[in-house]
């Protein structure tokens, strides 16, 4: 950079005559409000010729826009120039808009019979809650309409909608008033009419153990024999009733697991399939079976009193099919054996 002295003006004075220090060149710079801003050191001066020159708005015009609600991109897209060179003229206004939103918190809502006891920022945060809503999550913003009055706003967000509120905020004694101007306002400042509401959260599909299923093995004969786990079927059917394994909602539902890898949870249960008949003696004697001789009249008291050393051998379990053919009474179902209950078998 080269090093210029001023040696004089032109002979209309629009012009500043510099020479060069070194060379002795001259120079000519033009005598206008910018090269006085900068004889001067006025910075700010020299940063609003320069907006004036590049925009179309002036610095006023740029501070009555931000004032009436329009944003600082909004703004620098009117004049064509940059964000940066907008934000310096915008941030005391923005200032501005914030204190005033701050002040009509405090101001009190006018209802049907009159100003509200609470304050705005009351009867905004507890009409929030009666919503569902955050209330720390509602943006205040304030600007200053055609009218003179400031306008008051509060936006808050559900899922991918806007919702928006506005009252007109009256400064006065005791923090002022404010006055809804729309039907979402309105309900706002009279929170207790708002039917209360909840947020629906997800609820995690709770863990069932699975009811393991009985073994069947076939003998010799062909006759199935089911064998099953009773310490496993008792503590699957423990914690499906246990509270702290089987989570009930609020209305006492039990929430059931449908995509249970067990194949045989979601099969009928057929009760007399896995039903185990002992040979016990018939409550009445058919017709077509001989009536059983008196054991006292063939045999004697002592053989009544003999135990044999060898006990009886327990009698081989029957299909469904053969005890309705004998018409024998039939042991509870497995289940009802394991739960305690006594089920009728005719029923």
């Amino acid at each position: 950079m080269r090093e210029l002295r001023v040696v004089g003006v032109d002979a209309d004075g629009s012009r500043v005559i510099c020479q060069d220090v070194e060379s002795g060149e001259k120079f000519t710079v033009a005598a206008d409000e910018r090269l006085r801003a900068a004889a001067r050191g006025d910075l700010s001066r020299l940063g609003q010729i320069d907006i004036e020159m590049t925009s179309s708005l002036r610095p006023r015009e740029i501070q009555s826009r931000i004032r009436a609600g329009a944003t600082v991109a909004e703004v620098a897209a009117i004049a064509g120039v940059s964000t940066d060179k907008i934000e310096r003229f915008a941030h005391p206004v923005l200032l501005e808009r914030s204190r005033a939103a701050e002040l009509a918190a405090l101001a009190h809502p006018l209802r049907h019979d009159g100003p509200s006891e609470l304050t705005l920022g009351d009867v905004v945060t507890e009409g929030l809650v009666a919503f569902g809503q955050n209330p720390s999550e509602a943006a205040w913003d304030a600007w200053k309409g055609e009218d003179g009055y400031w306008a008051v706003q509060i936006v808050w967000r559900i899922g991918h909608t806007e919702h928006r509120a506005h009252w007109r905020y009256h400064p006065g004694a005791h923090g002022g008033t404010a006055d809804p101007l729309d039907d979402l306002a309105e309900e706002l400042t009279h929170p207790e009419l708002i039917e209360p509401r909840r947020r629906l959260t997800p609820v995690a599909t709770p863990v069932i153990a699975p009811v393991p299923a009985p073994v069947v093995d076939v003998d010799d004969a062909g006759r199935e024999q089911v064998t099953l786990d009773a310490d496993s079927i008792i503590g699957a059917q423990r914690s499906r009733h246990d509270p702290a394994h089987a989570p009930f909602d609020e209305h006492g539902t039990y929430a059931l697991d449908f995509n249970s890898a067990d194949p045989h949870g979601t099969e009928p249960h057929d009760r007399h399939r896995d039903e185990v008949v002992v040979g016990t003696e018939p409550s009445e004697t058919p017709d077509d079976v001989a009536p059983v001789e008196d054991a006292g009249s063939t045999g004697s008291t002592d053989d009544l009193d003999h135990t044999p050393d060898n006990p009886t051998p327990t009698p081989t379990p029957v299909t469904a099919q053969s005890r309705r053919k004998s018409r024998k009474p039939a042991v509870p179902a497995w289940e009802d054996v394991l739960l305690g209950v006594r089920s009728n078998p005719n029923s």
